[in-house]
């Protein structure tokens, strides 16, 4: 353990006696003041509401599951998004006698990403434990101490929400082990604090990471989520192209314009709600017109990823609905109707990238993941 970063929370008695307004209308909590250590690290204190009876660790060990995520579809930048299945980050979260009462310690960081050296054991600067260092204050966890393993099944800076992964995995597996007291508002909180830090505050990847399907962001302050269901008897492929070639959120963010021309903006919101519509009609022609529709960011992104533009050229002229650019970038998504055509597409992508942009692509040809973060196993605690 002595490897591993650590964050302790160490209450003031005091301020426990400061009664708070109700959080929710099922529990009371009071002010509570906490220090987060991290190693030699000097100490932060924090101010947050505690819950006036702490839960009870109802499994001994969890391991869960969060799914990578395609934001903005085109037109819906920072306040759309959706989930795809079968990739993502996965968490181990265990009750662990060996930590300290209310400190969580990341152990292990595994995968085949690469430069995932650059992940940080350190809680406090590592996405899985922000999010689950908020999951803990907003429960009130002091008693027990916890230790976390993240495996990441997404590539770093891929534009799939690997950042947003394994922070919905992490704060997850956190309300899990203690009794799914955290509705989806609130660990969609725990991990924006997490992407605040390392992307900027945006719930595009981790709504529907949390949640699942398509999420449209109608506000943030207050936050509000609107679940955007996609006809279940309807086919949805997306085909996923990720040239190796890292696009870091922040740089792709700063490359946004400051001004727009009101003829965009108007086009751009007329896109949007195409795209809305699409979605709850289950309409693809439509989806995918307006998903290859975006003359604000696309337009700014597409040249700072070599071979973007010939790469979606490839995937309509291959017969894709549409495509754009996956989140930040650099992954490409296309999506079409059948599974088989998403394999040609794929690769028609892929060859474009190593044409044009020089640069060698991997494709994956995924459904639309309607669960969301869930809990995979579990050891019930003694």
């Amino acid at each position: 353990m002595a490897a591993a970063a650590k964050a302790w929370f160490s209450n003031s008695p005091a301020s426990l006696n400061s009664k708070g307004p109700p959080a929710c209308p099922t529990q009371n909590r009071a002010a509570a003041t906490f220090t987060i250590r991290c190693n030699a690290q000097k100490p932060v204190t924090l101010t947050f509401t505690k819950t006036e009876h702490e839960p009870q660790a109802i499994y001994s060990s969890v391991k869960t599951f969060a799914p990578a995520t395609v934001a903005n579809l085109g037109p819906g930048f920072d306040f759309l998004g959706c989930a795809v299945d079968g990739i993502g980050d996965t968490v181990s979260l265990k009750v662990d006698p060996d930590v300290h009462p209310g400190q969580i310690c990341i152990s292990d960081i595994s995968g085949q990403t690469p430069n995932i050296h650059k992940l940080s054991k350190n809680p406090l600067w590592n996405c899985a434990g922000i999010a689950a260092i908020e999951a803990m204050k907003m429960l009130g966890i002091r008693s027990v101490g916890l230790s976390l393993s993240l495996e990441k099944g997404l590539p770093l800076g891929s534009g799939l929400g690997s950042s947003a992964a394994s922070a919905a995995a992490a704060a997850v597996a956190v309300n899990e082990i203690f009794g799914k007291r955290l509705g989806y508002d609130e660990l969609v909180h725990a991990c924006l604090k997490s992407e605040e830090k390392v992307s900027g505050y945006h719930a595009d990847n981790v709504a529907p990471s949390i949640m699942g399907g398509f999420v449209l962001i109608r506000n943030y302050k207050p936050l509000e989520l609107v679940r955007l269901k996609f006809p279940s008897e309807k086919e949805l492929y997306f085909v996923l192209v990720t040239p190796e070639f890292e696009a870091p959120t922040k740089k792709m963010r700063a490359a946004l314009p400051l001004e727009i021309e009101m003829s965009h903006h108007v086009w751009n919101c007329s896109q949007a709600g195409a795209l809305v519509a699409g979605v709850l009609q289950g309409d693809l022609l439509m989806l995918g017109k307006a998903l290859s529709s975006d003359k604000i960011v696309e337009p700014t992104r597409a040249p700072l990823i070599p071979g973007m533009d010939a790469v979606k050229k490839a995937a309509i002229e291959a017969g894709a609905f549409g495509c754009t650019i996956s989140g930040a970038g650099p992954t490409a998504v296309a999506i079409t109707d059948d599974e088989q055509k998403g394999h040609l597409i794929g690769q028609q992508m892929v060859q474009a990238f190593q044409k044009e942009g020089n640069l060698n692509a991997a494709a994956n040809v995924k459904q639309l993941d309607r669960l969301g973060a869930r809990l995979i196993s579990s050891v019930l605690s003694n």
